[in-house]
């Protein structure tokens, strides 16, 4: 039966490859007909004309179908000249033998649906942006299936794990005990025990079980809890391409708020220093001249000082 459907597979996928460029101008062709002339209109229907139609007879119906068609005699219908065009490849495609018996082919099996992807690819030719959005989509898809199942065989362990810890604390009728159980477990499966009880086989790990609730015990003495919170649940957000938007955004938003933060910072220090940016380089500190403001001190006048504060002599006049 496989080797059956190997086969028919192997026969399908030669077909479609035999398809060459003639026959994919045939596909849409008479989609196109079938578009503006009607559901299940042929080449022959359109003219017509019976499939057994002479070349003579073929011409003849094309002469009359185009006179109807022609746009000269159809003013004002702007989907004229379209069907006018593909008449004349429908007479020239009928009118040649080879062309004809191709035709003849698919009038006769039917035109096929699934035509490939090379033959949708070349119709529709997607952009580049149109092709990474559909590669972004199908991967975090993929991503997204994947921790599905990884998150359900999780919990299916966790569900082993807690049996088989219950199952070494209760006894095998599985009635709860009250207290703590500090327990073995077998990770590789069930639990094996030879005639004296004792545990064999496989990697064991510590845990304790108080009530219904189960715990991984640490050397150091530190319980966890095992229980299905123990395994991350799937989400969309947490897709390689939302999580790494979501980073950036983060990303950016911390880095605004840094340097909002340094402004203020750089801005207080200002203030605390008493220093004013507006001030001239004679009203700062150091610049070496006094204010009248500062030359008045507890409502007596101070001696005008040149700079470097040493006092002005008198000049006395002969």
């Amino acid at each position: 039966m496989r080797l059956l459907s190997f086969l028919v597979f192997i026969i399908f996928c030669a077909t479609v490859l035999a398809w060459d460029k003639e026959d994919h101008e045939i596909f849409d062709l008479v989609s196109a007909i079938e578009g503006s002339e009607g559901r299940g209109t042929t080449f022959y229907s359109w003219l017509d004309v019976p499939s057994t139609a002479s070349t003579s007879e073929i011409a003849k119906a094309y002469r009359k179908l185009s006179i109807q068609l022609h746009p000269d005699k159809n003013p004002g219908n702007k989907k004229i000249a379209e069907r006018f065009a593909r008449l004349g490849v429908v007479s020239a495609i009928l009118r040649n033998s080879a062309s004809r018996k191709r035709y003849d082919f698919f009038y006769k099996n039917g035109v096929p649906k699934w035509r490939g992807t090379g033959y949708y690819y070349s119709r529709f030719r997607p952009g580049l942006g149109t092709v990474l959005t559909f590669l972004i989509i199908l991967s975090s898809g993929m991503q997204y299936f994947i921790h599905r199942s990884n998150y359900k065989r999780d919990l299916r362990r966790i569900e082993d794990v807690v049996r088989e810890a219950r199952l070494a604390a209760w006894g095998p009728k599985m009635v709860p005990v009250e207290g703590q159980r500090k327990v073995k477990v077998n990770m590789r499966g069930r639990q094996r025990y030879d005639e004296d009880g004792n545990l064999i086989g496989g990697k064991t790990i510590d845990m304790v079980v108080s009530g219904n609730a189960v715990y991984v015990l640490d050397p150091d003495g530190d319980m966890h809890p095992v229980d299905s919170d123990t395994a991350t649940p799937p989400t969309v957000r947490g897709t390689w391409f939302l999580a790494l938007v979501h980073s950036a955004y983060s990303f950016s938003l911390n880095k605004i708020k840094g340097n909002h933060i340094e402004a203020q910072a750089v801005e207080d220090l200002e203030i605390d220093d008493g220093y004013d940016s507006t001030a001239t380089g004679s009203d700062q500190a150091g610049s070496g001249t006094v204010t009248p403001q500062e030359a008045v001190v507890g409502g007596n006048r101070k001696p005008a000082t040149k700079a470097g504060g040493k006092r002005r002599k008198a000049v006395r006049k002969r």
